[in-house]
């Protein structure tokens, strides 16, 4: 199975569709994780264009978009069980930690998590942690960002796909 994982797209309508290089990485996954923080219920569509959505909301997202998805969740795709949140809340001083323990209790093999922007991706004792960065609000980061994980049940690959345009 093949994920594609998004986070913080923070886009407004305007921008009139997600970066080509994201159309292209994302052509062909069989699910979009996103990690939160749309910021506009429009974009949502866009995702969900492209594959079927799993999401929770993020802290920069509206009433709409919390009720619609939530603040974290957990998922099974691929027989893998994925934790999902946007890593705003809860225990811990980094958004790792806050990440980590949304989920102390669940056992999940993947946490997927946003909120930072920046880039991540970690195993801990076998969990995955991984953060896809921004593919539009790259912050202090070099280049903008996505993720894809892809599994066959038993091995996890996961990696970072940068690009430098929005266009």
């Amino acid at each position: 199975m093949k994920i594609g994982v998004l986070s913080d797209t923070h886009m407004r309508p305007t921008a009139g569709k997600l970066p080509d290089a994201v159309l292209e990485g994302l052509a062909g996954v069989d699910l979009i994780l996103h990690a939160g923080d749309w910021t506009s219920p429009e974009i949502i569509g866009w995702v969900e264009n492209i594959a079927a959505v799993e999401s929770v909301a993020g802290n920069n997202d509206g009433p709409d978009i919390v009720r619609r998805f939530g603040y974290s969740k957990l998922i099974e795709a691929g027989g893998l069980k994925i934790g999902l949140v946007h890593g705003d809340r809860g225990r811990g001083r980094t958004t790792e930690q806050r990440a980590l323990f949304t989920f102390q209790d669940e056992h999940p093999d993947v946490i997927v998590f946003g909120h930072s922007h920046i880039p991540y991706s970690e195993r801990v004792d076998g969990l995955l942690l991984f953060n896809p960065g921004s593919p539009w609000d790259k912050r202090w980061q070099p280049r903008f960002s996505f993720g894809l994980i892809e599994t066959d049940g038993e091995k996890i690959e996961a990696r970072h796909i940068f690009f430098d345009s929005r266009e």
